[in-house]
């Protein structure tokens, strides 16, 4: 505290000065009368041999505190303030380094939420990228970007760490708008190869010599676009680092102390010299020297296929160094600087690391931990709650089906806990399918499913759905096949900002021919129309919601679920609200706060988005005089666009106010916070029908 804080607080106590002839004891006679609501309180003492505060706690529970000894003076973190302060750093302290950093990554996570496991598996290894490069002029570029919290925090951004995925605070992605040091904007997997070679060709172009480097996880290297990348990258004959960052050793195991030894002196640079030179003089042999040299190599490189790692990207064109180990720091920038050295050829550094490493209870359940909400330091318990969502709702429909039919199969990359697929895998793993990161395959692979006879369900998250656009259409809505899409974490995710909001799903999948689109507003109706897809479409047909808890609507009565027909919850006058999915809860809010003010509401569950049901949106549309339409989507292509369009092709010219958000990418934050920032929230909706209907 500053003294004026101090002297704050005593101006507003009765304050007892103390005297005490032994300095080495303190009695405080203080004021007996205290308001029973104060949680602390602050004494002036005095003795003979001091001056000083005591702070009086009536309640621990109720304060934050810091002790002296914990605090981040003197510890080699806080000599991090910003970028390339780490090149201050003696090596015989990066240990040291990097515990700190495992414990502000634990502490700021558990009560931010974020994605903790990959993180720290990757601490020793961003340092050692960062000990190798000079920011911003040299480029990282994160593959995802989920693992870049250590980067974020050695590049001055420690202080600010508590605000992680806060609205207003820290991306738990690279934002080249938040730092300089951030290179590219990331979030979606096997992205990162494309956009180094991207950058190491632009950077030859103008004359540079700025290193770049792609960093990409074993699961990522699966996707297909990684691969388009790596097949490219030999013949753009340039110097590009690409940083395998395997914590599951899927791709190429360590195969023991042989591996090691050979890795260690494959990452060596006298024995890259050496090489070249051997094959530069045999070439110069005159009449056997290079038929020679061929033999050679083609010897070495069959006995290199058996025994070592990563020929696969030799064999492609790339320098392959490794495997490395992912925790040794010096090992690592040894490796990085031998690659840095080489010139016109992309380089390969595999990075053998652990996922979770330094916090027990990440590195006993790292997938638990890779996405993770808040949770108990101590031990690790996640704090979860009790509420029923709609993936569990799914899930649990999808189990039950699947008993029941057995051409019903599930299809998920590689998110089968987040999409709540697990349990069906379990209990029918011969009918369950998780290709990995690769949703083009996914959708195309359950096309082929459909026609062979089988029923696939296809469960992606909204954001990922994105990627498969091409083979919905060509692939499944073009042949009219009955593969049903589940679109979970549909509207605003939340925390995880631009990337991952499912804001675009009902556009891009509107302008799909064949394809069906429904929103259902509840849990209940989520099953409902699940068991109208499966058991009466016979096209494709697409399932969306929201993420976290299950809405319940208070109305008992039900209709049935009809093809392309809306369900009329309340019958009002004058002012009609067509709402979609998730937004009819919020819709019935709106009603009971306008009921206040006189004003009745019609309120429309549409249900089905494509096709709307034209009939019933006529026939109310013509007795209102003004048309709301509510939707958690961008306004282009979307639910309000297609019924205005409507509107005026039947020439009905009410008025009309669409609850939409706006056509721009919509930041980190609570859904909570972001509902009312961009005025879907039932307060604003409110407000904003009033002063429509008032003229303003």
């Amino acid at each position: 505290m500053t003294d004026e804080e101090i002297q704050e607080i005593l101006s507003n106590l009765e304050v007892q000065n103390n005297e005490d002839s032994n300095s080495n004891e303190i009695n405080i006679d203080y004021a007996k009368e205290r308001k029973e609501e104060e949680n602390i309180t602050v004494e002036k003492i005095k003795g003979t041999n001091y001056v000083g505060y005591v702070m009086i706690v009536k309640n621990p529970t109720k304060v934050k505190y810091v002790d002296s000894r914990k605090s981040s003076r003197g510890t080699k973190l806080s000599q991090i303030v910003k970028e390339n302060d780490i090149h201050n750093i003696a090596p015989a302290d990066y240990r040291q380094l990097a515990k700190e950093i495992r414990a502000k990554l634990v502490r700021s996570v558990s009560r931010t939420g974020g994605h903790l496991a990959s993180n720290l598996g990757a601490v020793e290894l961003t340092m050692a990228l960062h000990l190798c490069l000079h920011f911003p002029e040299d480029k990282l570029i994160w593959d995802v970007g989920h693992q870049s919290y250590v980067h974020k925090i050695l590049t001055g951004r420690g202080d600010a760490f508590s605000t992680l995925r806060q609205m207003g605070g820290l991306s738990g992605f690279p934002k080249v708008k938040e730092n300089p040091s951030d290179t590219f904007d990331t979030g979606h997997s096997s992205t990162s190869i494309s956009v180094a070679q991207g950058f190491a060709k632009a950077r030859d172009l103008r004359g540079g010599d700025e290193k770049v480097v792609a960093v990409i996880g074993d699961g990522a290297l699966s996707g297909g676009m990684a691969f388009e990348a790596l097949n490219n990258a030999a013949a753009l004959k340039t110097n590009m680092v690409i940083v395998l960052n395997d914590n599951k050793m899927s791709i190429a195991p360590n195969v023991g102390g042989m591996s090691t030894y050979l890795g260690k002196i494959r990452a060596n640079r006298k024995y890259r010299d050496l090489k070249m030179n051997v094959e530069n003089s045999l070439d110069k042999i005159p009449n056997v020297g290079h038929p020679l040299a061929r033999q050679i190599k083609r010897a070495k490189d069959s006995i290199k296929h058996l025994f070592i790692p990563g020929m696969l990207f030799e064999d492609m064109g790339l320098i392959y160094i490794g495997p490395v180990n992912g925790h040794n720091v010096n090992e690592m920038v040894t490796a990085f600087e031998t690659a840095f050295s080489i010139t016109n050829q992309p380089v390969l550094v595999h990075v053998l690391t652990q996922k979770g490493k330094g916090y027990k209870p990440a590195e006993q359940n790292p997938s638990a931990f890779h996405g993770v909400g808040t949770f108990d330091v101590k031990d690790g318990t996640i704090l979860k709650t009790n509420e029923v969502t709609y993936t569990n709702i799914f899930s649990d429909w999808l189990l039950s089906r699947g008993a029941q039919c057995n051409e019903l199969v599930s299809v998920c990359a590689a998110m089968p806990d987040g999409t709540g697929t697990a349990a069906f895998a379990k209990t029918f793993p011969s009918r369950a399918f998780d290709v990995g990161i690769a949703e083009e395959h996914a959708v195309t692979f359950a096309a082929g499913l459909a026609a062979g006879g089988m029923r696939p369900v296809v469960s992606l998250y909204s954001t990922f759905l994105q990627r498969a656009y091409d083979q919905m259409i060509h692939d499944v809505c073009l042949g009219s096949l009955p593969v049903i899409f589940t679109v979970d974490r549909s509207g605003i995710v939340g925390n995880d900002g631009e990337t991952h909001q499912g804001i675009f799903d009902l556009s891009f999948l509107s302008t799909m021919p064949g394809m069906t689109v429904i929103s259902p507003m509840d849990g209940a109706e989520l099953t409902e129309v699940l068991d109208f897809a499966l058991g009466q479409m016979d096209g494709p047909v697409a399932v969306r919601y929201p993420r976290g808890k299950a809405y319940c609507c208070e109305k008992e009565e039900r209709e049935p679920i009809v093809y392309a027909k809306a369900e009329l919850l309340y019958e009002g006058k004058d002012v009609l609200i067509l709402a979609v999915g998730n937004m009819v809860s919020k819709a019935c809010e709106v009603r009971k706060k306008l009921a206040v003010q006189g004003i009745h509401p019609t309120i429309v569950n549409m249900r089905f988005v494509k096709p709307f049901d034209e009939d019933l949106v006529r026939e109310l549309a013509i007795s209102h005089r003004l048309i709301v339409t509510m939707e958690d989507n961008v306004y282009t292509g979307g639910f309000s666009e297609q019924i205005q369009a409507f509107l005026l092709r039947e020439r009905i010219y009410h008025k009309c106010l669409s609850v939409c958000f706006p056509d721009q990418f919509i930041e980190h934050g609570t859904p909570e916070e972001l509902y009312e920032k961009y005025g879907l929230d039932v307060a604003s909706v409110s407000n904003r029908i009033v002063r429509k209907i008032n003229g303003e």
